[in-house]
């Protein structure tokens, strides 16, 4: 596990996490899977690409958990 990439879900982070939080998550888990800080140029797409789907993944499966004890966006 990429030690920089925290939890995301309630009640660890206190509120939503936002796009900002997602996307970061993201890119360190990419970083951490090619072994690239920063890809060569011959990379970046492929490289962008995979940040996208992970942080669209990790949308949905933050979206979609239910956290006993803990009210969903819009619920109280």
């Amino acid at each position: 596990m990429c030690r920089s990439i925290k939890t995301l879900r309630p009640p660890v982070l206190p509120t939503e996490a936002t796009e900002e939080d997602i996307r970061a998550a993201a890119l360190q888990y990419v970083r951490k899977v090619s072994g690239f800080r920063a890809p060569a140029a011959h990379n970046r797409e492929v490289f962008e690409q995979a940040v996208d789907e992970v942080a669209e993944a990790t949308r949905r499966l933050l979206d979609g958990l239910e956290v006993r004890g803990v009210a969903r966006a819009g619920q109280r």
